[in-house]
């Protein structure tokens, strides 16, 4: 995969994987804390979520061929939400051949920041000023060796300008008239790595000016991928936005970090990070590459791999496997006289009869029923969500912990039923509640218990109780996963009631 001889030493690139981002346009499944890219939707492998396709997908670059054969893939570095840390460390474990680096945002403020924490991470570890790949962690890609030759390509044209001033872009074929997407006008002839000259990024136009677009064949779709050097994006910040520039750095500078077994956690300066102005990579820079008098250089490389950003569930429906009838479905699900429609069942049967282009998402606690031709206008629903400070916006029922998994089964006055599994080795927080009493009842698994100054151990069928004010901790010795059914009762049994004074994932006060 590499070449590591001094005459002609091998190039170093690293992954950049920008994973921010809440996805309501695909909402019910895809919620704040469960946001579209851990979901398992569509793409190069419908087993992996679209966060777990980007990241293999960037480190098949190395893949053995002549573009390749003097390439070395450095550490994947990924830029996520404090909050969403476990699910990304989770993840990852699924994928024991990737090693990473976690960039932890107190707070989200766009792509710009988040690229300028992993160039400035970049910069710090290799001296040999690497290449980074930058991809949105919530796209897909149908064609994967396609993707991958169009990578290796930008990378080539980066490598091959000494004066580092050349970012390299992917722009996508454009297959119909899209209004939601900005577009990059190319320009010249084509380069010897397949690039061409960007003269215009446009801003997603109307419908008749996407269609004059369509038929220019000029015009790309922007995909949001870049290629450049950790160097070349710090110096192009310096001169277009070199307030973005000095406040990133000054909280960098103030960073903590600590591991997660072989992974990274690094977190810059909470309120320091806040005050940086939110601004996205193409506003802050990009865009501003074409009129620079040669300050910085744009090129395209065209992309034609069956790329989508899913930003609606009109586009999961698009890149679906349909059936003879235009469907795509998943889960219990049962058409008549069903066409063109998309049908998701993720807790009970669904069935549907005489419809034509809708889109039904159910899920345990939520169920979406949409026009396809109206499936972006899902984030109203989520806007209306938010003011009436509904948890259907953050939360799904089942919710996962760095421990394991909860599931509010049933609530009513006074009570909350949940079922909570914990992983092997691990526990929660040592803890308290002020309003509400527990009783825990084992189903499967061993369980140590610590009540009050008390430690026990459970097995099935056995049950203890949880006195309101008490210090208690679950914990799972074995070896097998551990299920307990939980019964809150009280005044108040709401998620913030909890006093944290021990815990293994940095949550306690």
């Amino acid at each position: 995969m590499t070449n590591t001889s001094s005459a002609n030493p091998a190039t170093q690139v690293l992954p950049v994987i920008l994973c921010g981002g809440s996805g309501t346009r695909l909402w019910p499944l895809s919620r704040s804390g469960f946001p579209k890219q851990f979901l398992v939707l569509s793409g190069d492998d419908s087993t992996k979520s679209l966060f777990q396709q980007a990241v293999e997908r960037l480190n098949a670059l190395g893949a053995g061929n002549s573009q390749s054969s003097n390439m070395a893939i450095g550490q994947t570095l990924i830029v996520t939400n404090e909050e969403h840390r476990f699910l990304v460390l989770d993840q990852l474990r699924e994928l024991p051949h990737i090693q990473a680096t976690l960039l932890l945002e107190p707070t989200g403020r766009n792509t710009a920041p988040a690229l300028t924490l992993a160039a400035l991470y970049a910069s710090e570890k290799n001296a040999s000023d690497p290449i980074l790949v930058i991809t949105p962690a919530d796209q897909t890609i149908q064609n994967g060796p396609a993707f991958t030759k169009a990578l290796q390509d930008c990378i080539n044209v980066v490598v091959s300008d000494e004066t580092k001033k050349t970012i390299a872009i992917l722009g996508i074929t454009p297959t119909a008239p899209e209004t939601g997407y900005g577009y990059i006008k190319k320009g010249g002839a084509q380069g010897v790595h397949g690039e061409f000259a960007v003269e215009q990024f446009a801003e997603k136009p109307d419908a008749k000016t996407a269609q004059s677009y369509l038929e220019n064949g000029h015009y790309f779709w922007n995909s949001g991928m870049f290629v450049l050097r950790a160097s070349t994006w710090l110096a192009a910040l310096k001169e277009f936005r070199p307030d973005i520039l000095g406040a990133t750095e000054t909280a960098w500078v103030a960073r903590t970090s600590d591991q997660s077994g072989d992974t990274e956690f690094v977190r810059p300066d909470k309120e320091i990070f806040k005050s940086i102005p939110s601004e996205s990579i193409d506003y802050a820079v990009i865009e501003k590459c074409p009129g620079s008098n040669g300050l910085f250089t744009i090129k395209m490389v065209e992309l034609d791999a069956g790329w989508n950003d899913l930003g609606a569930w009109d586009a999961v429906w698009q890149v679906g496997k349909k059936d003879d009838k235009g469907n795509v479905t998943s889960g219990d699900t049962l058409l008549s006289n069903t066409n063109n429609s998309l049908v998701h069942a993720s807790s009970r049967l669904v069935g549907t009869v005489g419809i034509d282009n809708l889109v039904i998402i159910e899920t345990a606690d939520a169920v979406l029923v949409a026009d396809r031709a109206n499936s972006q206008d899902v984030k109203n629903i989520v806007i209306q969500l938010e003011q009436q400070q509904r948890e259907e916006k953050n939360l799904h029922r089942k919710v996962a912990r760095p421990w394991g998994w909860y599931d509010s089964v049933d609530e009513g006055e006074r009570f909350k039923v949940k079922r909570i599994q914990v992983k092997p080795g691990a526990s929660l927080s040592l803890q308290m509640h002020h309003h509400r009493a527990e009783h825990w009842i084992v189903v499967k698994g061993t369980a140590e218990i610590t009540n009050g100054d008390k430690v026990i151990m459970l097995t099935e069928n056995q049950s203890t109780y949880i006195p309101q004010g008490q210090t208690h901790r679950l914990a799972n010795p074995g070896k097998t996963a551990l299920e307990i059914i939980e019964v809150q009762s009280g005044g108040y049994l709401g998620e913030d009631d909890i006093v944290r004074f021990e815990d293994t994932y940095g949550r306690s006060k």
